[in-house]
């Protein structure tokens, strides 16, 4: 049995990588049991490449912060200006005529519900499809904001994605623990779960061969060394189809951080349809209006920029991880991810 759902699953990415712009697909399926273990890939990608995560790094980030709530370094409560100096906060968050700068929690930039505006969407995102490199640390980021009119005022009811709150999360994590970022994913995760091929990119600190699949948008092939380090923490991860697996069983299991967490970060807004967001996670389950009134999957995780996604489903209890290396439509994981499920049960 397992055997023909390992075909089967081939057969599905042997299929999407027939598909326009699909250069590469890389996808790992795993049961909680284990009776499912299937890695595999198509196109120009063998199964154990590495490749970038993209914004699946915010549950690695969220993990990091839970860890140090569970140690009582960190309050998800607690005012930014408690870890970070006012000089870097001051005016990022004016909205219609109030500055909410300094009143800014931390959950708020867990949950997506500070208002900040993105420094990334409809602004640095132009510069990667474009291929064009850029260095650009926090304090740039927090300059870009300062430009732009914040979304909402904070908890103003719904999720406004802004890679902007998981560049301060970063930020917060080194001011606390005193430590790169790279250097805490290290020690909290990397090296806790045996993740031996999962980094925080930086082409400074080269990690042995192969390199990463390169990134596309569309037939573009991308270089961008520079950008993809200075996502830290939003989005700079690099991982495999092996490690990315133990991840989500560890960050599921409460290997990284006390599993009572989870049910209070499973409080979950609407994003955008059909999309929810909780605390770094998200939830996709199609309303049964659209599904002809019948059931669909619950998938709770993350995906990325790039086509790249981490999930669990619950019903069906299976861990669900891999990626297109794609600019060109991100959201290409959530319809596959069902024909996945359903190829695996």
């Amino acid at each position: 049995m397992a055997r023909s759902k390992n075909i089967a699953l081939q057969q599905l990415i042997e299929k999407e990588s027939q598909k326009a712009n699909t250069h590469s697909v890389l996808l790992g399926v795993q049961s909680a049991d284990e009776q499912i273990n299937f890695q595999g890939a198509a196109g120009d990608a063998q199964a154990d490449n590495p490749f970038y995560i993209a914004s699946v790094s915010k549950m690695y980030t969220v993990a990091t912060l839970m860890s140090l709530v569970d140690e009582g370094k960190l309050s998800l409560d607690a005012p930014l200006i408690d870890y970070l100096p006012a000089k870097l906060l001051n005016g990022i968050h004016v909205y219609e005529g109030t500055d909410y700068s300094y009143q800014l929690k931390v959950y708020q930039l867990v949950h997506q519900t500070s208002g900040l505006a993105d420094y990334f969407e409809g602004n640095l995102d132009e510069d990667f499809k474009q291929n064009r490199d850029t260095n650009y640390s926090v304090e740039d980021v927090v300059a870009i904001v300062r430009e732009m009119s914040p979304v909402a005022a904070p908890d103003s009811g719904k999720s406004h994605y802004s890679d902007t709150n998981y560049q301060l999360l970063g930020a917060i994590i080194e001011a606390i623990t005193g430590r790169s970022l790279a250097e805490v994913f290290q020690a909290r995760i990397f090296n806790k779960l045996g993740l031996s091929n999962t980094y925080l990119f930086d082409p400074n600190q080269p990690h042995g061969d192969p390199n990463p699949l390169p990134l596309y948008f569309k037939d573009l092939r991308l270089e961008l060394p520079m950008a993809l380090t200075s996502e830290r923490g939003a989005g700079g991860i690099v991982s495999t189809l092996t490690d990315s697996l133990r991840f989500l069983r560890g960050y599921f299991d409460g290997e990284l951080f006390d599993s009572r967490h989870l049910a209070h970060m499973q409080q979950w807004n609407a994003l955008f349809f059909p999309l929810q967001y909780g605390y770094g996670l998200m939830r996709f389950k199609l309303p049964r209006w659209m599904t002809l009134f019948r059931e669909t999957p619950e998938l709770i995780g993350h995906s990325g920029s790039t086509g790249s996604f981490a999930f669990y489903a619950p019903r069906d209890k299976l861990y669900i991880t891999g990626t297109f290396n794609q600019f060109d439509k991100p959201s290409r994981p959530y319809n596959y991810m069902l024909k996945v499920i359903g190829a695996a049960t």
